[in-house]
């Protein structure tokens, strides 16, 4: 891990290491991501399941 990597970075690269498995139907996205959006206040990670469609958000207040 490089130290240029922003805090935020390192989390969504922790999430996509270890969390890409879909939660609703089981499957694993291994070409996809976490889409990462931010509100200033709020910084908000999205998985989008390309297999069922469903959507797994983790949220960070800061």
């Amino acid at each position: 891990m490089s130290l240029s990597h922003t805090p935020f970075e390192r989390l969504r690269q922790k999430l996509e290491d270890s969390e890409l498995e879909c939660r609703q139907c089981g499957f694993r996205d291994t070409d996809g991501g976490w889409r990462v959006t931010t509100t200033g206040s709020r910084v908000r990670y999205q998985f989008v399941c390309p297999s069922c469609s469903a959507v797994e958000t983790r949220e960070m207040r800061l």
